[in-house]
């Protein structure tokens, strides 16, 4: 063989490995079903379909993503704009500033909306972890939030089993100051682990029962979504500062702390907690109902509604979840025609 002939062969041999290699990136990397907005060196995916003001924002829970939403967005798109969103490393969403606080969050989210056009205000959906994430949302840009809806929130005098103990959330709060939000992409705020080693491929059948109600397409996404690194380095920085808001929220009362925006509270029917924590099951459920309870009272019309389900009610019982959004849609709507009218 010539060298020409053997280089040529080279090259091509090169070539197809790099056109297999792309095709193996874009089999993993599914399109995204919504936009990603440059933020400036880092890029936050955000789906918005409807429409019908004020729009509806959904801030998902640890470990959930934007289309783990479908169910209720299919409905509210029906009476409301929606937009889901992923946080910064997960999904399609580029890792974001650290750390992870929830200003940081807020900044994010509210600074893609703007760029997005969506305009405010807003009806802000909490599921989860993203509960405290909305509530600090409304304290930051009370002026662009109108109503809110607590699907199963954390409270932040709530425990929840970690490791085999009942952890109440603000007990890992070491009275950090929390740095000012930024933008601006730094070295240090790229994930430092590795990615892990290939796992066994996984099927449809291998999802959570739950999951499986979703759509075809997005019960793929989640199989795609659960094996990306990038998303354990968010939450590990999440997990660590939300304990320090924890903790100043307990220190001083919060009873009536956002006024009287419209606010409904969605609580699971039953804690599900194990006897063999380190507090008896009786004791964390307990706790637990009081907690939401103390968070209906964040407003001074705080209602709480409980729901014949688990803890993820938007896969459970979206009907019902949706229905509690488009209460606090048309409450909103309400008062807007009422100040309307009167001027």
């Amino acid at each position: 063989m010539s060298v020409t002939r053997a280089c040529s062969r080279g090259w091509l041999l090169l070539v197809a490995a790099l056109v297999a290699s792309t095709a193996r990136g874009a089999e993993r990397r599914p399109a995204p079903t919504g936009r990603l907005v440059d933020l400036g060196g880092h890029r936050l995916h955000i789906r918005c379909t409807g429409l019908g003001h004020p729009t509806v924002v959904v801030e998902n829970g640890l470990g959930d993503f934007s289309f783990d939403w479908a169910l209720v967005e299919r409905r509210v798109s029906e009476f409301a704009r929606i937009c889901t969103y992923d946080r910064g490393g997960y999904a399609w969403s580029d890792p974001g500033p650290k750390p992870r606080t929830f200003d940081q969050l807020n900044l994010e989210l509210h600074d893609a909306l703007a760029k997005l056009g969506e305009k405010a205000p807003y009806v802000l959906v909490g599921h989860s972890f993203g509960g405290p994430v909305v509530r600090q949302y409304t304290l930051s840009y009370p002026g662009e939030v109108v109503g809110m809806v607590l699907v199963d929130s954390v409270h932040e005098d709530q425990r929840v089993p970690i490791a085999g103990k009942a952890v109440r959330l603000r007990d890992g709060a070491k009275g950090l100051w929390i740095p000012e939000p930024r933008e601006t992409m730094r070295p240090e705020d790229r994930p430092q682990a590795a990615d892990p080693p290939p796992t066994p491929r996984r099927q449809l059948a291998d999802l959570d029962l739950l999951y499986q109600r979703l759509p075809l397409a997005s019960q793929k996404l989640r199989l795609w979504a659960e094996t990306l690194p990038a998303t354990d380095d968010a939450e590990s920085s999440q997990r660590e500062w939300s304990t320090e808001y924890f903790a100043k929220w307990h220190e001083s009362d919060q009873e009536g702390s956002l006024g009287s925006l419209p606010l409904l509270v969605l609580s699971r029917e039953k804690g599900g907690y194990s006897d063999k924590l380190d507090v008896p099951a009786a004791t964390l459920d307990a706790e637990r109902l009081a907690g939401q309870t103390a968070l209906a009272r964040l407003s001074r019309h705080g209602k709480r509604r409980t729901l014949s389900s688990g803890h993820q009610m938007h896969l459970e019982v979206p009907d019902e979840v949706a229905g509690a959004i488009k209460q606090i849609v048309e409450e909103a709507r309400h008062r807007r025609a009422t100040r309307q009218s009167a001027s």
